[in-house]
């Protein structure tokens, strides 16, 4: 698909932009028509998310070099959270919510399809697409993230494909997170070991042969792998893969902005 452009100028220097809803290439061509300089631009888009913004500046029609900048802003971080049936819905809604609040470009990808997911408290919720398609999309995330509920994290337990995707990210050096019960998918795995990490009181034993189990915190970041504790600590646990993703910061923003600490 070709998307065209087209902007004038005479004496000052002005800002043609483009949107574009997709990622794209850009090609500019200038004509010269007396004292105006005309500048059209062409726009091939490939089928990739997210939305890709172009800026086409011409300079002064006047000046002996006309310079053309194609410029683009910097690529958001991006976080794959995966949806699998008896998932923790506030722990996966709250985690989605707070990424998206900090910049970062967040897919929900269903374990077993795009259809919609029966949470562990009877709510639906509905994946942005599967987690094959997700995968076929973009192989490498910033972030992969684990909801927990018991059943929820019982799948991502017994999932090779989830197994691969944890093993890969962590070689290398991406962001490995869980929350709730979902740690046990790392023992499952063989995923992180030797490292601190927390989860649900109930899922300890399951844990503590192979990991230093850390009691009495929200969150616990050991390096790349990033586990939380439940339900009530969900907002501590976003802003914690905000601050790793984005910065402390924008986590700060976050935080004051949802009132967390504060009234």
């Amino acid at each position: 698909m070709i998307i065209e452009t087209e902007a004038s100028h005479t004496d000052k220097s002005g800002i043609a932009e483009v949107l574009v809803t997709k990622y794209g290439t850009a090609e500019a061509l200038a004509v010269k028509s007396g004292d105006m300089l005309v500048i059209k631009s062409s726009i091939e888009v490939q089928l990739v998310r997210p939305p890709f913004r172009v800026g086409i500046e011409i300079y002064n029609s006047r000046l002996f070099c006309k310079r053309f900048h194609i410029t683009t802003p910097k690529m958001s971080k991006t976080a794959l959270v995966i949806l699998a049936q008896g998932a923790e819905e506030m722990e996966t809604v709250i985690t989605v919510d707070m990424l998206r609040r900090g910049g970062v470009t967040v897919t929900l990808a269903g374990l077993d399809g795009s259809s919609p997911v029966l949470c562990s408290r009877q709510v639906t919720l509905v994946p942005d697409m599967s987690l094959t398609d997700a995968l076929a999309e973009k192989p490498q995330y910033d972030a992969v993230i684990l909801p927990g509920g018991l059943e929820g994290s019982d799948r991502l337990s017994k999932s090779s494909v989830v197994g691969t995707l944890l093993k890969e990210h962590e070689k290398n050096g991406r962001i490995v997170a869980a929350i709730c019960a979902a740690p046990t998918a790392f023992v499952a795995h063989g995923v992180a070991k030797g490292k601190r990490l927390t989860s649900y009181p109930s899922t300890k034993d399951k844990i503590t042969a192979d990991y230093q189990y850390v009691e009495g915190e929200r969150v616990v970041a050991d390096g790349n792998i990033v586990t939380s504790r439940g339900p009530g600590t969900a907002y501590w646990f976003g802003l914690k893969l905000i601050e790793m993703l984005t910065g402390k910061e924008k986590a700060d923003q976050v935080e004051k902005g949802m009132i967390i600490s504060g009234y």
